[in-house]
């Protein structure tokens, strides 16, 4: 009698080893599937951070620009002049320049405004050369400022830079508004 329950045993093992492969299979292949999810997921964020500092890097490029025409000793009185060739900028520091930004179109000044005598601070030696000598309260004629009006005017420019890097594909524009005081008449003549 003991035979038979030996056969009973023995399929009963040999259906449970079956059972246990095929959830074996099944686990692997969960592992492998969420295996596939994390190497797609980390190369999703890895695109990000990439896209991410490709824009900072030509938004660093287009104020660059920007900062270097400004910089420009001639930007007041030649700004087409200044701004006609493309600014190249080494951003790894390898000596090789690595994006390049146009300032397109020409800076433009686009208003003019007369500064106040009562908007200048006397301890500031900019502000200083601004100060009319006349304080008759009509026309300084030596000058040309008008009774309340000081000798500088602030010019009201906006530029604009422009990155495209064709190896990256990224593409940044910056707008930039700045006002540089000038001397009235180099306003009349910068600013029309």
């Amino acid at each position: 009698m003991k035979v038979p329950t030996t056969k009973r045993a023995g399929s009963s093992l040999s259906r449970q080893r079956g059972v246990t492969l095929i959830i074996a299979l099944i686990m692997l292949m969960v592992l492998g599937l969420l295996a596939v999810y994390a190497v797609r997921a980390g190369m999703a964020n890895l695109l990000i951070v990439n896209n991410t500092q490709l824009r900072h890097e030509a938004f660093a490029t287009a104020q660059a620009a920007i900062e270097s025409t400004l910089s420009s000793t001639a930007f007041m009185t030649d700004p087409a002049n200044v701004s006609a060739a493309p600014v190249a900028v080494d951003l790894d520091g390898d000596g090789r320049p690595d994006m390049s930004a146009g300032l397109t179109p020409a800076p433009a000044c686009y208003r003019a405004r007369a500064v106040k005598s009562t908007e200048l601070d006397p301890s500031n030696a900019a502000d200083l050369a601004c100060m009319v000598s006349n304080q008759s309260g009509g026309i300084d004629s030596a000058s040309g400022a008008t009774a309340g009006n000081s000798l500088c005017a602030d010019n009201e420019w906006n530029l604009r830079a422009v990155v495209v890097d064709a190896a990256s594909g990224a593409s940044v524009a910056v707008n930039q508004g700045v006002s540089v005081r000038g001397l009235v008449t180099d306003a009349a003549t910068n600013c029309p």
